[in-house]
Parts: structure tokens; C-alpha cells; sequence
């Protein structure tokens, strides 16, 4: 198999893993407070097990400072967008989950030009960021609807969101084809859509699965996530 058409496989692959993850979580919207909470766990659990460390693995010895310093910045830059967009909705809220969709959705274009990337450097480092991509795909499609629906749990909204995150690795694998960025600029990146999901996960997700139905159940999913993205981290790193 040609290195093209393997990307290519490896990219649809990974559009499906996620709208099978937003199918799961569109389907079970009675019960949006346990996806949610499983939701907050994953996406924080990827911000500080996976993007972060990989952030720095890419970053120079002597930036790693500036390299967490950039976590810092997306968290206070989401923020900031965020109450700017509150304040003109008028306390709608709307835009919050075109803004976490949109945010999930670029993270997923970064997962594909990760694996474009990967298999520039070698078929090793490509195969272990694809196993990694793949594994919490179905995570990405199920946060993808839950950030979609925060402000107003619009199933339309949500759909569109999730079609478009199923495309965006297949999109970032060919935008690795296309330019070749540093490792520099790439942990930079990284680091900044970690504090991006800090934020989400801290601010949105959390409070909208616990407030409205504090339960052990709702913790417990919470600890979920973020096992199970440690789990895929250390799969893929073994």
C-alpha cells in the first residue's frame, strides 16, 4: 500500500471512530449528564496527558518555560473569547458550543497532521500517533456533541459539528502533505490548544455535568475519562 492511500485509510478511519464516539453520545441524551461528565474527564485528561506532554517532547530544552507558559495563554485567550462572545449573545450562551465544537475540531485537524507528520519522520513514530489518534477518536465524536450542546442542546447543531469533526483528520492529514512545520512551531501549538481543553473541561463541561445532577455516577464517569485517555496514552507510548 502506497504511503497516500495509507494516510488516507488511516484518516477515514479515523472520521468514522468519531462519528461512531457522537453517535453513542447523541443517542443516549437522556442521560447527557453522565456523557458530559465523560466528556470533561477525556478532554482534560487529553490537555494534560497527551497534548502537553507531547508539547514538550517537541519543544526545544531551553523553551520548555515558554512552552507552558503557552498553556497558560490559550487557557486566558479561550477565557476571554468566551466572556467577550457572552457579554454580546446577551447571556445566551449559545456560542459556547460552536466555540468548544470549533475548538475539538481544529484539535482533531492537528491529530491528522500529527500523523502526516509522524510518517514523514518514520513508519514507527507515524504507526504510534495513528494508534493514538484512532483510540481517542471515539472520545472526540461523543465531546464533540456534548460541547456542541452546551448553551442550547440543539441535535442539528450537534450533527453538523460531529460530520465536520469526522472530516478534520482526513483534512490535517493533507494539509501535512502540503507544508512542513517545526517541531517548534508544532509543541507551541500543542501547548496551546491544552490550556483551549483546560478550559472547556474545567469551565464548561464539568460544571454542566455536576450541577445539574450531582451524583456519585456523575464523578465517577469523570474519573472514566480521564483513565481511559491515560490508558490510550500509555498503549500507544508502549
Amino acid at each position: 500500500m502506497s504511503g497516500d492511500v495509507l494516510l488516507g485509510v488511516l484518516g477515514l478511519a479515523a472520521g468514522l471512530a468519531t462519528l461512531a464516539g457522537g453517535v453513542l453520545a447523541l443517542r443516549l441524551a437522556e442521560r447527557v449528564h453522565l456523557i458530559l461528565g465523560l466528556s470533561a474527564g477525556a478532554v482534560v485528561g487529553v490537555a494534560l496527558l497527551d497534548l502537553l506532554p507531547e508539547a514538550l517532547k517537541l519543544a526545544p530544552p531551553d523553551q520548555i518555560g515558554e512552552t507552558t507558559s503557552l498553556v497558560a495563554l490559550g487557557f486566558l485567550v479561550y477565557l476571554v473569547i468566551d466572556r467577550s462572545f457572552l457579554l454580546l449573545a446577551k447571556e445566551r450562551g449559545g456560542h459556547r458550543g460552536h466555540l468548544g465544537a470549533a475548538s475539538l475540531t481544529a484539535h482533531s485537524i492537528l491529530d491528522g497532521l500529527a500523523i502526516g507528520l509522524g510518517f514523514q519522520a518514520s513508519p514507527a513514530v507515524g504507526a504510534v500517533l495513528a494508534a493514538a489518534v484512532l483510540a481517542h477518536d471515539l472520545a472526540d465524536g461523543a465531546n464533540t456533541v456534548a460541547v456542541s450542546q452546551i448553551g442550547g442542546r440543539s441535535v442539528l447543531r450537534a450533527r453538523i459539528w460531529l460530520a465536520v469533526d469526522a472530516m478534520a483528520p482526513l483534512a490535517g492529514i493533507g494539509i501535512s502533505r502540503l507544508m512542513s512545520p517545526g517541531p517548534q512551531v508544532l509543541a507551541w501549538l500543542l501547548a496551546l490548544f491544552a490550556g483551549f481543553f483546560l478550559y472547556i473541561g474545567a469551565s464548561e463541561l464539568l460544571p454542566g455535568s455536576y450541577h445539574g445532577h450531582p451524583s456519585v455516577w456523575t464523578t465517577a464517569t469523570t474519573v472514566l475519562g480521564v483513565a481511559v485517555i491515560w490508558a490510550v496514552v500509555r498503549l500507544a507510548a508502549g
